[in-house]
């Protein structure tokens, strides 16, 4: 099986580590191929799984123009680990985003601003703090083993 059909089976990046999470082709993958997403939460979570899977071209179309970096390029990011939404309301979504660095596990906390524009969700800006964080002993361990922490990476 190639990389894009194992993507397109897999569970959706936006889901990773959810019990019964939603697939890849029927969770972010239709927003990436051009339907728009209802709302500044989908928009989210399309933008964390093309921000997993390398997809610079959407970030880009995704972000407000007086926001978005110059000559954005991005590639596959598999250190990205686990979304978790916080809170949302109509323009703003809190979020934590879990990554592992070779320091360990990390969230980057986050409140995410965003317009609604011609029919069109785009990211605007976000509030972040970023600090390390270690799982509680007895939850599952974050880099997707299946395992409790305290048997899998907490030992190491």
């Amino acid at each position: 099986m190639n990389n894009q059909s194992k993507t397109m089976t897999a569970q959706c990046p936006c889901q990773a580590l959810v019990i019964d999470g939603k697939p890849y082709k029927t969770c972010c993958q239709p927003y990436h191929l051009g339907a728009k997403p209802a709302n500044a939460e989908q928009l989210m979570r399309s933008r964390f799984s093309a921000y997993v899977l390398g997809l610079a071209d959407y970030l880009t179309l995704t972000w407000a123009a007086k926001t978005c970096p110059n000559n954005l390029s991005h590639e596959p990011d598999d250190t990205w680990l686990k979304l978790e939404v916080i809170k949302t309301n109509k323009n703003q979504v809190e979020f934590k985003a879990f990554f592992k660095d070779n320091n360990g596990f990390n969230v980057l906390h986050e409140t995410s601003d965003f317009i609604l524009k011609d029919g069109h969700w785009l990211y605007v800006s976000g509030k972040t703090k970023v600090h390390s964080v270690r799982p509680e002993r007895n939850s599952l361990c974050l880099c997707g083993s299946g395992l409790k922490y305290k048997k899998c990476c907490h030992s190491h």
